[in-house]
């Protein structure tokens, strides 16, 4: 199992900007998947989201997700 986490999100959203630029200065790795290019993407976000397509969304290596998280949420997830 990859200890990588997927960020979700859009090229226009500056929460996922924000999130972007805080994992980068944190070092922490992270997959990223444009809802808008792909739509089995779309289609997670909105499960995950109550039918809400919310970004970001997180998607940690177990399976669970948060949206929106702060850096201290990621990090606490991942234990680091």
């Amino acid at each position: 199992m990859s200890n990588t986490i997927t960020m979700y999100s859009t090229p226009w959203c500056g929460y996922c900007r924000r999130l972007k630029g805080q994992l980068d200065r944190a070092g922490i790795p992270y997959n990223e998947v444009d809802i808008e290019q792909h739509t089995e993407a779309a289609d997670l976000v909105a499960k995950v989201n109550d039918g809400n397509k919310t970004v970001p969304t997180v998607v940690f290596p177990d399976g669970s997700a948060l949206t929106n998280p702060s850096l201290a949420q990621v990090k606490e997830k991942l234990g680091v």
